[in-house]
């Protein structure tokens, strides 16, 4: 029986690097992917590189809760277990915008799409244990905090925070989810992949898109970049490891504000509101 890996973000950056190595693996890799244009690019390019991998796609844009649910529907129909889940999928944006369900799209795309894809897939998560699922947050969460009286950005915005409120957010899911998935065979890890010379941030313009070109001589390239990544979803070291934070694949002591439990509940009872979940 196939083994299989769905990774949301796959047709670029670490996340396509990612789909890769896992396809090199054996597993049946899923690429999850707003454009069917570079999702196919995308599974052709590792066809190529990996004879023999079993490649699919699978269309969402994580910033629809409709498309989201949809792309569940879909997984659940293709495959009844899954073996590993890569949420890497996600964006900054310098200026404040809201999603077709009414959230401002950095919460919305970078914690509640983690949140709500990984929600609706562990039941073919549990069947497939031993599986994990692997976040992608990033040491911007340092300067983040949960603003739960303004998650939204609708007081005050500024991208940078934004981005890193959510980065956080992905670090107190993850926690909160292996407490909560105990004993199920399904083990949650976030990692920070390191500072990436990638498409990441380029579609912004002004200052933002300035400084990340300025940055990109000094960052590390998307095969460093995803293997932290790789090294979750598919190391034997790390079989049984969970609620962990990882950095160049060891574990590292999360933020601050990342390490409180009553603060990650909270944000798990909020989150599974504003996405509809009991």
């Amino acid at each position: 029986m196939d083994r299989v890996a769905v990774v949301t973000g796959a047709t670029s950056g670490i996340g396509k690097v990612t789909a890769r190595e896992l396809a090199r693996q054996g597993f049946r890799v899923v690429l999850v992917a707003r454009s069917a244009d570079k999702a196919a690019q995308t599974a052709s390019e590792i066809a190529a590189a990996v004879p023999g991998a079993g490649m699919e796609t699978l269309l969402c844009d994580m910033s629809s809760q409709k498309q989201i649910r949809a792309a569940a529907e879909e997984l659940r129909r293709r495959h009844d277990r899954l073996h590993v889940l890569v949420n890497n999928a996600g964006g900054i944006w310098t200026e404040r915008a809201v999603t077709e369900d009414g959230l401002e799209r950095t919460f919305a795309v970078d914690h509640l799409g983690y949140f709500l894809f990984t929600n609706l897939l562990l039941p073919e998560l549990r069947r497939g244990a031993p599986s994990r699922v692997v976040n992608v947050a990033s040491e911007a969460s340092k300067l983040g905090r949960i603003d739960f009286d303004d998650l939204q950005g609708e007081k005050r915005y500024n991208g940078g925070l934004a981005y890193a409120q959510a980065k956080l957010a992905n670090i107190l899911f993850s926690s909160e989810l292996s407490r909560r998935i105990a004993g199920s065979g399904v083990t949650s890890n976030a990692l920070h992949p390191g500072a990436v010379a990638s498409g990441f941030g380029l579609n912004n313009t002004g200052l933002l898109r300035f400084g990340m070109k300025l940055a990109r001589p000094f960052l590390i390239d998307e095969e460093k970049g995803a293997r932290t990544s790789i090294y979750l979803a598919t190391s034997p070291e790390v079989e049984g490891v969970t609620g962990e934070y990882f950095a160049k694949n060891r574990p590292k002591k999360p933020p601050r504000n990342g390490r409180d439990p009553g603060v990650a509940r909270r944000l798990w009872d909020v989150s599974a509101r504003l996405v509809g979940l009991s």
